[in-house]
């Protein structure tokens, strides 16, 4: 099979194109950057420097490439740190790669006479609060989150209509990513930043994520290739609490256990983002990848997934 990965160079990318050319398939991948192409090549795929953003240049190149499926991977992405209050500002690029991005692909994709799209969407948290820890693709996303927040999942939105619409379209909605290359590896910032305990537990501690290490996220997206179109929730088996996962990870990391910072706190000093994550959020099911997809996470068990992921 003739595919183009789209942000090749990515976390995902970096573990999908090796799995997609020792399958067999002939792989073509974009970067935006010349200098990471020696990689892309070493990987036994195609290397090609390309813009999503520039509609003329991702029309030539998937003319050039003609792929019988696009996977598209490209955000603008590391981890947001402590700054959360600048959330709508952090995901402004991948916003336009979820809408602008996609919109361009997918006219070019028409240009060719169609092809199959598998594109990245966001399954970590997002869920409407209030329902279950892990709700499925029918949950939708809250309606009402943070200011913060609003643009993100709006683009969120916008790339799943886009994909859903067309003939065959497939939405991938990872989970919270941790593992090589990810700000939850041995030296990630994120890693960073509980060991030095700057980031609390912010009241109860009850807001709810769903993890994916990103070698899981990638097997997902080659099972994608034969699914049926829709949207599927790709996340672990078991959505966590703050006040749960970050003790944990803590100790894995011989640290001091994290602070607590009461609500009201917490809205002053990192913004209502922070406090949604930390307190109302809910995560994902797997239910219909694992039924549909016949996908099944190696890392089910965020205990054992970190404690894997952070033992380097």
């Amino acid at each position: 099979m003739r595919i183009l990965v789209i942000g090749a160079t990515g976390v995902v990318g970096r573990q999908l194109v090796p799995m997609l050319v020792g399958a067999g398939h002939q792989v073509s991948a974009t970067t935006t950057t010349a200098s990471k192409t020696g990689g892309l090549a070493a990987a036994g795929a195609e290397p090609l420097v390309m813009d999503v953003l520039d509609a003329a240049a991702t029309e030539s190149t998937l003319i050039a490439a003609r792929p019988e499926v696009v996977v598209y991977q490209a955000t603008a992405l590391s981890w947001i740190g402590a700054n959360t209050r600048k959330f709508d500002k952090y995901f402004a690029v991948t916003n336009r790669l979820r809408t602008e991005g996609t919109a361009n692909l997918l006219a070019a994709a028409r240009k060719i006479g169609g092809a199959r799209v598998i594109a990245q969407s966001f399954g970590a948290f997002g869920f409407p609060p209030g329902g279950p820890p892990a709700q499925d693709e029918g949950a939708g996303f809250d309606p009402n989150p943070p200011a913060a927040m609003a643009g993100i999942f709006a683009a969120i939105r916008r790339l799943e209509e886009l994909v859903t619409a067309t003939p065959d379209g497939v939405v991938l909605r990872y989970g919270g990513l941790y593992g090589p290359g990810t700000s939850l590896e041995p030296n990630g910032s994120q890693t960073e930043v509980i060991r030095r305990r700057l980031m609390p537990i912010v009241g109860a501690g009850g807001g709810i994520v769903s993890y994916l290490h990103v070698e899981d996220a990638a097997t997902a997206t080659v099972a994608a290739l034969d699914s049926g179109p829709g949207v599927y929730n790709i996340v672990d088996d078991e959505p966590v609490a703050f006040r749960d996962w970050l003790p944990f990870v803590a100790e894995l990391l011989g640290a001091r256990p994290p602070r607590h910072l009461p609500v009201w706190a917490a809205r002053i000093l990192a913004g209502e983002a922070a406090v949604y994550l930390m307190t109302r959020a809910r995560g994902g099911s797997n239910a219909r990848a694992k039924a549909e997809l016949g996908w099944k996470p190696a890392h089910p068990d965020w205990r054992a997934g970190f404690r894997a992921a952070l033992s380097g």
